[in-house]
């Protein structure tokens, strides 16, 4: 990536889900400056800083690769293997490869469309905020997981999950509404975690470890069947 690249990608405009804490960070700053004092000058100056990097919403182009699954999420793949959707979702019980990539802090939070299709079901569901780096965040965690449906008949899956110090998950789409990969679905705030289940006998092209970049890697091959199950 190039310096100007860089500076592009740290000086994005932010997301709209960002503007009360931006707006709050100001006020602080402003009402230290002219009243309380610099103690609270510049800590509100610094959240304000934080808040404009963290809430980054930068342009990103999809591959014009056609028939792959892209990341839905920027950051670092923590699994990828066999699991079952969840199941509010109503995909059943036969285990897919799902990949789970985790977002720190400092990551691009929001999250992005991974395929063509419709959007068949949404289900949000309480739970723990445990670190979202762990397995069991899948099933323990708050989370909000959405069902697509591809024209040739296949679903993915894809779910946001909250993380440690993470408390809102926000979805913009409905059900029933026509999406395009690389569209913006969501964001998840302060740290979170991004599972994508593929279509059966799908496998991935990623690797424990590897980073991600939402909207733009290719997750998946559609076209690269292993059989009917993970």
């Amino acid at each position: 990536m190039s310096l100007i690249s860089s500076f592009r990608l740290v000086l994005a405009k932010p997301h709209p889900a960002g503007r009360p804490f931006i707006y709050g960070g100001v006020a602080v700053a402003v009402l230290g400056g002219l009243i309380l004092g610099k103690w609270l000058f510049w800590p509100g100056v610094a959240f304000t800083l934080f808040c404009l990097y963290f809430f980054r919403d930068p342009e990103r182009v999809p591959p014009p690769r056609p028939g792959v699954v892209i990341a839905p999420a920027d950051g670092r793949v923590v699994m990828v293997g066999p699991a079952v959707p969840p199941a509010e979702l109503g995909l059943g019980d036969v285990p897919r490869w799902r990949v789970c990539i985790f977002l720190s802090v400092l990551d691009v939070h929001v999250n992005r469309v991974p395929v063509d299709g419709v959007v068949t079901r949404i289900a949000y569901r309480h739970g723990a905020f445990l670190n979202a780096s762990l397995d069991k965040a899948s099933d323990d965690n708050e989370r909000n997981a959405l069902a697509i449906r591809m024209p040739d008949g296949r679903d993915v899956a894809v779910v946001q999950i909250a993380g440690l110090i993470a408390r809102r998950i926000l979805c913009h789409v409905r059900e029933l509404d026509q999406v395009t990969a690389g569209d913006r679905f969501g964001i998840i705030r302060f740290g979170s975690r991004t599972d994508v289940y593929l279509p059966e006998g799908v496998r991935p092209l990623v690797a424990v470890g590897q980073l991600m970049i939402g909207g733009e890697t290719v997750v998946a091959d559609l076209n690269a069947t292993t059989g009917t199950r993970a």
